[in-house]
């Protein structure tokens, strides 16, 4: 707590030094899920999960300062699962456990080129694969940090965060390999400058989860890398959008492992009238072989990649290549439901080395939106080859917010 109020008072002393009517805005979120898993080869092959989470808090803004502070809850209603920390890992793991934290804390200074966050905030950088919120966990992930954001010149910006301590989404029964909060000073920086083809961006991200029994150091790592963001209209009803990324990883601070590990991904989608297609490709490299020595991202919000199964959350030793494939359709409104949506994807899952084909899956979610409720339906089949066992899993889910 001592960073926060050393946070708030260097945020204090840049806002303007006169009165200025302070506006109070609410916040106020709640979610209600159910989630069931099912999973061979152990001695349970089902979890059900009935949750529902709640955050409240407030935001207070005077001119150029704003403080907010938001407290959320998650309860469980049906708790026949694993929930990573408490229960059986005899059966499949479903990661909401049960919670009650002060999920943002933070000061803000905002001006046109320049913003300051000060406090546990969350932070959700390019595409969320390497320092993310994973918002589709009850307990998103946050980071007590200080963050500047500045845009010298128009179409520029540099982003850089200092960040002491990593909230998990395990909640305060957090313990063992899975922490309440992660601590080690963790540097995420990167510049993009938006071109004629889409943004452009390189980074620097330093991560250094710093307590032993977090794979005793073996994540604390060192990325550099670039990545290309955009989109082009083809005609008044068709456009392309595509991504392009490229990032090295090596060991950091007290890893004790040694080596390196590339990362590439090529991703392209065509949209015509409603109509989505989307194919892309994905390497998180390898290096020797050792348990984490291949491509690792423990800050990244993973359930957005390599599918919904949640197989690869930590980088398989032999790395992992990802090609994908999928649509989908949308309509504005139908009824009284707006933004309605149909997408599925498959997934093929192989090794970067010795070849090795894990498995594949496939992902479908139909998605819409009910006034301030958001309504969906998920569902994942991984069928395992050479890693990880037959899943299946089923997400009801509303989201509402004012």
């Amino acid at each position: 707590m001592n960073y926060l109020f050393a946070s708030a008072a260097a945020l204090a002393v840049t806002a303007p030094a006169c009165a200025q009517e302070i506006s109070l805005k609410p916040v106020a979120e709640a979610r209600l899920r159910y989630e069931g898993a099912d999973q061979t080869g152990l001695a349970d092959e089902t979890s059900q999960a009935l949750t529902v989470r709640a955050r409240a808090g407030l935001t207070a803004r005077s001119g150029a300062l704003s403080a907010t502070v938001v407290g959320q809850g998650t309860l469980a209603i049906v708790d026949d699962y694993y929930d990573g920390v408490n229960g059986a890992a005899t059966r499949p793991i479903i990661s909401d456990p049960q919670n009650v934290a002060l999920y943002i804390a933070q000061l803000q200074y905002r001006t046109k080129a320049l913003i300051v966050t000060g406090g546990r905030q969350k932070i959700a950088l390019d595409d969320e694969r390497l320092v993310g919120n994973v918002a589709f966990r009850d307990n998103a992930q946050t980071f007590d940090a200080v963050r500047a954001e500045l845009t010298p010149a128009r179409g520029v910006k540099l982003d850089v965060s200092y960040a002491w301590s990593v909230r998990t989404i395990w909640g305060f029964q957090g313990n063992g390999a899975r922490q309440q909060a992660v601590s080690g000073d963790n540097i995420f920086a990167n510049l993009s400058w938006a071109t004629p083809v889409g943004a452009l961006t390189g980074f620097a991200y330093l991560v250094d989860q710093d307590e032993a029994a977090v794979q005793a150091f073996r994540l604390s790592s060192q990325t550099y890398g670039a990545r290309l963001e955009g989109t082009q209209a083809l005609s008044k009803a068709a456009k392309i959008g595509y991504q392009l990324s490229y990032a090295r990883q090596s060991d950091y601070h007290r890893n004790p492992n040694d080596y390196s590990a590339d990362y590439w991904l090529a991703d392209l989608l065509l949209d015509v009238r409603g109509w989505k297609l989307n194919a892309g490709y994905e390497v998180l490299g390898a290096s020797n072989g050792l348990p984490f020595t291949s491509f690792q991202t423990p800050l990244g919000t993973n359930f957005k990649f390599q599918g919904w199964a949640d197989k690869f959350l930590t980088t398989p030793a032999n790395g992992i290549r990802d090609l994908y494939v999928g649509g989908g359709y949308g309509w504005k409104q139908v009824g009284p439901l707006t933004g309605v949506s149909l997408q599925a994807v498959w997934h093929r899952f192989d090794s970067d080395r010795l070849d090795q084909h894990y498995g594949n899956e496939w992902n479908l979610i139909a998605s819409a939106k009910a006034g301030k409720t958001a309504l969906s339906v998920r569902y994942a089949q991984y069928e395992a080859k050479e890693m990880a066992t037959d899943t299946e899993k089923l997400w009801l889910q509303a989201d509402w917010s004012i």
